[in-house]
């Protein structure tokens, strides 16, 4: 590692103005950070500990939103009451990452700001426009196996590793961000960019800027919501394709869904091809195999990695039928 300067903030306004240089970088479960660190892909300069932050409460609001804290160790939000009731999808996108000692440390906020497992990305002696703005993209004519489908762009084709945040993207999740400037709300969907032009930049964060919460909405058929995770080995590995899905059924119809999609994508994506393709529709096969073929559709394969659009779909049909079967 090369060296740092280490700050315990002892409050929100002590954390953001610790970490107003470009070169400073918040220190939650450290699980991405730290082992980015070590492969000198991260080099902060200042390390702002926020461990010691009041951001742990998992509270209802009075509108039937779920506030969670930005230091709310993914363990126990797994296994909180409220989100094993009501987004079933959301608990078992977590408990479907890492290991349990990892969900034991990390964090809400740290995990919307994982960065990508690409091997290029994480080897200093390899060309990536991620890490090294303008240096290239080793991965187009690389190894891209577990690379990206959707949302690519000429400059980077890496996957978002996140489950958790693909279960947000399909419950309307909305991030709560406090800067010098004052507080805003994100839609957890804008709050991660495409890579475009400059894959360098990968959320809507400002320097300084601090994750304090994620509101959940009610959503009143999110207990009828199924994640499916599809990877290369039983745990501890990253998906290849992931689907995260919520169905309101009716009299022979499916009044309204939620769908975003996993392990393909350059940030969580949510399909709203694939929810226009179910709504006014009966829950058959028919019908889930249809927005499967909508999600896709923009699919764009590289050497490798064109089985995850085949994949995908498969994920994405298995995870509404389980849904449809919910009662």
């Amino acid at each position: 590692m090369h060296p740092f300067h280490y700050v315990a903030a002892v409050d929100e306004a002590s954390a953001r103005e610790a970490a107003q240089r470009p070169d400073a970088r918040f220190l939650a479960g450290g699980t991405t950070l730290v082992d980015l660190m070590k492969l000198h892909v991260e080099q902060p300069r200042v390390l702002v500990d926020v461990n010691g932050l009041p951001l742990t409460g998992i509270d209802e609001q009075e509108d039937g939103t779920v506030r969670v804290g930005a230091m709310v160790r993914n363990s126990d939000l797994a296994h909180h009451v409220l989100i094993r009731s009501r987004y079933p999808v959301l608990a078992q996108a977590i408990l479907a990452g890492a290991s349990a000692q990892v969900r034991n440390m990390a964090t809400t906020g740290g995990n919307l700001l994982q960065r990508t497992r690409c091997y290029y990305f994480r080897d200093t002696a390899e060309a990536c426009n991620k890490r090294e703005p303008g240096s290239g993209c080793a991965a187009l004519d690389g190894c891209n196996r577990i690379h990206a489908v959707l949302g690519t762009s000429d400059h980077c084709i890496a996957t978002h590793p996140s489950d958790m945040c693909v279960a947000l993207a399909a419950l309307d999740a909305l991030v709560h961000i406090a800067g010098a400037r004052g507080s805003r709300v994100v839609p957890l969907i804008d709050f991660h960019l495409l890579p475009g032009d400059d894959p360098e930049r990968e959320t809507v964060l400002a320097a300084g800027e601090l994750i304090t919460a994620v509101d959940v909405p009610p959503l009143a058929y999110g207990r009828r919501s199924v994640y499916v995770k599809v990877r290369d080995r039983a745990s501890y590995a990253f998906a290849l394709a992931s689907a995260a899905v919520a169905l309101d059924l009716g009299p022979g119809a499916i009044v309204d869904a939620r769908v975003a999609l996993g392990g393909i994508a350059t940030k969580p994506w949510r399909s709203r091809e694939a929810e226009l393709a179910l709504i006014g529709k009966a829950p058959t096969a028919a019908t889930f195999c249809a927005a499967a073929e909508a999600a896709l559709e923009e699919a764009v394969p590289r050497r490798h990695n064109a089985f995850k659009i085949a994949l995908a779909k498969r994920t994405l049909v298995r995870a509404l039928t389980r849904a449809g079967a919910l009662r």
